[in-house]
Formats: C-alpha cells, sequence, structure tokens
C-alpha cells in the first residue's frame, strides 16, 4: 500500500537521494540529493517525492471526478481526505463491492487512493462520494502528484486539448482529478516527461499559445 508523509518544506532543502527516492513533482537533482525546488508539503508516494503547493483549498461540486485518499474507516463508511475544507463520506452501498457490515478495511485502508466522483454536497458542507460509476476503482501503484485545482482546466485544456498531447506523445496513463490530484503510471522516463509538462502549465498558466509551445516541446522529447 502507498504510504504518504507530510511536511512543510522550504525552497533547497534537502528531502533525500537518488538511491533511496525518485525526483518528484517540485523537486531537483544536485549531487545525487533531491530538494524542494519550493516552499509546500512533503508528500511520498510509492518512493517518489514531491513537493505540495501551499494555497488554497478544492471547492467540490456535484459530479466532479477526483481522487481521494482514505483518512479513516468505521463499519459502514470511509472518510475521504479530497483536499476540500472537510473529508467526504464514502458509504459502503456506493462501491463496487458486496462490502458485510464492519468489514470495510477489507477494501479500502487507511492511505488508500480512490478514483470518484463528487455524489453530492448538502447545505451543512457534508460531501458524500460514490466508486459507482465508469471507470472509477481503487488506485494501484504510479505517482500521484498535487497542483493547486485552480490550475487543473489548463492542464486538461480546451476540450481535453491538453491531456490529449500528453497522452499522444508519452505513453502514460493519466488521470486528472478536479480537487488537484493526478494520478500518473508508466514507466520512470514517462513518467518524469509528464511531470516536467505539468510543472511548465502551472508555472505559465496564465500566457497565450500554452498547448502550442507544449506540443513542439513534446516533439523534440520523443
Amino acid at each position: 500500500m502507498p504510504n504518504e508523509i507530510r511536511d512543510v518544506v522550504i525552497p533547497g532543502q534537502i528531502l533525500g537521494t537518488t538511491r533511496e527516492n525518485k525526483p518528484g513533482y517540485g523537486t531537483f537533482i544536485e549531487k545525487g540529493n533531491i530538494l524542494s525546488e519550493r516552499l509546500g508539503v512533503l508528500s511520498k508516494w510509492n518512493n517518489y517525492i514531491n513537493i505540495v503547493p501551499i494555497k488554497g483549498r478544492y471547492s467540490p461540486i456535484e459530479g466532479d471526478l477526483i481522487i481521494g485518499v482514505v483518512e479513516e474507516s468505521s463499519p459502514s463508511i470511509w472518510l475521504v481526505d479530497i483536499k476540500g475544507p472537510y473529508p467526504a463520506v464514502l458509504h459502503v452501498n456506493e462501491v463496487p463491492w458486496d462490502v458485510e457490515y464492519g468489514n470495510t478495511e477489507k477494501y479500502l485502508k487507511t492511505g488508500d487512493a480512490i478514483m470518484a466522483k463528487i455524489l453530492g454536497v448538502d447545505e451543512t458542507k457534508k460531501i458524500q462520494v460514490t466508486l459507482k460509476d465508469r471507470g472509477l476503482y481503487k488506485i494501484n501503484g504510479g505517482l500521484i502528484i498535487n497542483i493547486e485545482p485552480s490550475k487543473v482546466p489548463r492542464v486538461i485544456g480546451k476540450k481535453g486539448s491538453m491531456l490529449s498531447l500528453l497522452k499522444k506523445y508519452i505513453r502514460c496513463r493519466i488521470f486528472v482529478g478536479k480537487n488537484g490530484r493526478i494520478w500518473i503510471d508508466g514507466e520512470d522516463k514517462e513518467i518524469q516527461k509528464v511531470l516536467q509538462v505539468i510543472q511548465i502549465i502551472e508555472n505559465e498558466s496564465i500566457t497565450y499559445g500554452l498547448t502550442n509551445r507544449i506540443e513542439e516541446l513534446l516533439k523534440k522529447t520523443i
């Protein structure tokens, strides 16, 4: 099961070595060490070290496809971190498995990641999610990174244009959650290409002609 370590780090801080870990989002390598490129929160997932920017939270909307991380389980529900103001509730009736009462840990444990959909948000801000739809499931393997939720539309692109480019030129499976979590699965070399492009998109999200510049970059890397 992937594990996630969270701690605030500063630019230039040494986070580990390339002998034991892999450089992820928001990091760079210097003399065999992995260093933080920005102020943020350290997140370690499947031996990848990532830096999560410290900014606003995700505001959930019914129908959003997101990536959640299980925080806690009880006999009939799971509490899921969705990068929002409150955890979301995943009920046993909203999963594709026949879960017996009190047996939730058999299916999803603390730290497990899921591709889910926002089922509803009521007036008391109670958030419910579901796994009962096409393409929603427990995530196994790969890398999960975090970006600002406000940058998600730029990563996806108009009518999915940017995401289509990434999938066209880079041999990876990519799922972009509306809550700013992105799952990438493939060979390390291909994952690094995706990380490079996403970092450019985030840094230059308000500039014109970004999609064309990204396509030119991708053509040079294949």
